[in-house]
């Protein structure tokens, strides 16, 4: 994935384009002109089918990624399937640049994806290559990288509501690393999450990812409902008792947070409802 990191302010001010306010590698083909002329979310539905071809599907061509701490690779598939390329990550947990990352935590931030019923991160499965574990990420076709200097501006109230779900989800999973280098969008104006290497940590605060100013009542309710026992039905092993545990905890930070933003503007101003 690329990793472009951002100060706060300025990853703050690359979010706020709501009226309130991977790598291209890792899943998305950037594209220099105009979006492209067809929508990117061809997942949906056919999940299951997608994640045995990536898991299963013989590989014709591995190359690597230019860029990336990580060194992804991307592999192109034989052709006649659901899926034409994915990212390839064998990222061993451990700490890169001071950072814990880990493949694992690649799957699970599609599984949580699934659990709540986002539909914003593709399908990623577990994979033995070279005999290697990894995390292969189905490749993202016909998608635009994000741009600091014209930040993407999409239909309202639509494009809010998917920025806010990308920062509830961010703080669920404290999601340390988002960055203009793993946004992207299609020309339908979905928005698609990418690289969350370095998610799912045992951090139990939400210092260093970028607040919520609005919520998407949906998501909220189904992120209310999570449990331990959810979670570990959910995330399996993935993800470590104690790590499970942190997310519990930031929902419930999440929670006061959003006290405070009713308390201070009103149920009205704070909640999509639709």
């Amino acid at each position: 994935m690329r990793r472009t990191m951002l100060l706060p302010g300025a990853l703050l001010a690359i979010l706020a384009i709501a009226p309130h306010s991977q790598v291209a590698a890792a899943s998305g083909q950037a594209i220099a002109a105009a979006p492209a002329a067809e929508c990117s979310i061809n997942w949906l539905g056919h999940e299951a089918e997608i994640e045995k071809f990536i898991a299963e599907a013989k590989v014709l061509k591995m190359e690597d990624v230019p860029i990336g701490v990580t060194k992804p690779q991307r592999a192109t598939l034989e052709p006649g399937g659901p899926a034409g390329r994915f990212a390839w990550k064998p990222i061993n947990p451990g700490y890169y640049q001071g950072f814990m990352e880990s493949y694992k935590a690649e799957i699970a931030a599609y599984q949580m994806d699934r659990l709540l019923g986002m539909n914003m991160v593709p399908p990623i499965v577990e994979r033995v290559i070279n005999g290697r574990n990894g995390a292969a990420i189905m490749w993202v076709e016909n998608t635009r990288p994000w741009s600091i200097e014209k930040p993407p501006q999409g239909p309202e109230p639509g494009w809010s509501k998917q920025l806010t779900r990308m920062k509830m989800f961010d703080l669920l999973i404290a999601n340390i690393d988002r960055n203009q280098g793993n946004l992207i969008y299609d020309a339908d104006w979905h928005l698609i999450l990418i690289d969350h290497s370095r998610g799912f940590i045992g951090k139990k605060n939400l210092k260093g990812i970028a607040p919520i100013g609005r919520v998407d009542r949906q998501l909220w309710e189904k992120m209310q409902a999570l449990t331990l026992e959810s979670l570990e039905t959910g995330l399996g092993k993935l993800v470590s008792t104690n790590d499970k545990k942190a997310i519990l905890i930031r929902r419930d930070l999440m929670a006061k947070q959003i006290a405070e933003l009713v308390a201070k503007r009103g149920e009205n101003s704070v909640f999509y409802d639709n």
